[in-house]
């Protein structure tokens, strides 16, 4: 099957016509399924996306999160299957997890689209959400053409899950910047619940304060951590060059402040939003085929209009 890739802003005037249709469709249920964590403050705007989308359009939407439960995961969207939900959206916990219970959800002919973290080995029918490894290579090239580091230097890099597949793809694009350069880098295992990981972040740049000369956050608990971090060891605000997500109002705080260079800005309401009208379009026989790809770095000049989106000031 030929796909289109599209950017987000023409992709979104496709899908207009789907969310006109929403009202008439009041009766179909879609299931909205993530690997990530409640806990996690970027999932309530992904979550929040999926709420409005549900208010606007009268349709029912049933969420629940997996924590990186690869199981728990699977189990969820073969209920939605078992349920004969009109459509699913769904992350991906780890490249190729879902393979087959995509497969089920289309041989029970059920639209399911992936969103947030691509995952290329299932057979969906869209994505929604950042490519990934354009975000890493785009942190990397930031950091190289701001001169913020240079040949031989040793990158940083905090993670709440190591090995799951949105640090792969990203620190992926990034080595393909940093390796020609010979800057080296390291993920660290940051924990997904936030307490443990300032307390990890904190241990680590304690330790490792010396060799460190630049940070790039691979995910937005770990980036939104950064002052608190910073605060706790002792290093002031922009003594160390960092780059990350930027999908949380303590990250548009960190860049607006200087503790944080630029954020990459997901668009999580609005990915939510139109995987979901993806599906309305599909459901009512009108076919997606193509991706919806998102994404923007951004500094602190543009950091309030993000905080805006986010319900900030």
């Amino acid at each position: 099957m030929l796909r289109r890739t599209f950017l987000g802003a023409v992709a979104a005037l496709a899908l207009m016509p789907a969310v006109a249709m929403a009202q008439s469709a009041a009766n179909k249920t879609f299931y909205w399924i993530s690997h990530g964590s409640p806990t996690d403050p970027v999932w309530t705007y992904f979550l929040q996306g999926a709420e409005k989308f549900a208010a606007d359009t009268g349709v029912k939407v049933n969420t629940s999160f997996h924590s990186n439960d690869v199981p728990s995961h699977q189990e969820a969207i073969r209920a939605a299957i078992a349920a004969g939900a009109n459509g699913i959206c769904t992350t991906s916990p780890g490249p190729g997890t879902l393979v087959d219970v995509v497969n089920e959800a289309n041989r029970a002919n059920i639209p399911i689209i992936n969103f947030n973290t691509k995952d290329p080995a299932p057979a969906w029918r869209a994505y929604v959400g950042v490519d990934l490894k354009v975000v890493g290579r785009t942190w990397a090239q930031y950091l190289v053409d701001h001169k913020l580091v240079k040949k031989g230097d040793f990158v940083w890099m905090p993670l709440e899950v190591p090995g799951a597949g949105y640090g792969e793809e990203e620190s992926a694009g990034a080595d393909e910047v940093f390796k020609p350069l010979g800057i080296t880098w390291e993920i660290q295992d940051a924990s997904y619940d936030q307490a443990e990981a300032i307390n990890r972040m904190t241990d680590y740049v304690t330790a490792n304060r010396k060799k460190i000369n630049a940070v790039i956050g691979l995910g937005d608990l770990v980036t939104g951590s950064v002052k608190r971090v910073w605060d706790q060891a002792g290093i002031a605000k922009g003594e160390i060059p960092v780059v990350g997500w930027g999908n949380s109002l303590d990250t548009t705080t960190e860049v607006s402040e200087g503790y944080v260079n630029a954020g990459m800005w997901q668009d999580p309401l609005a990915t939510s939003y139109m995987c979901l009208s993806a599906l309305m379009s599909e459901a009512s026989g009108i076919p997606i085929n193509f991706d919806i790809i998102t994404g923007a770095l951004y500094e602190a000049d543009k950091a309030p209009f993000y905080a805006k989106i986010m319900g900030g000031n």
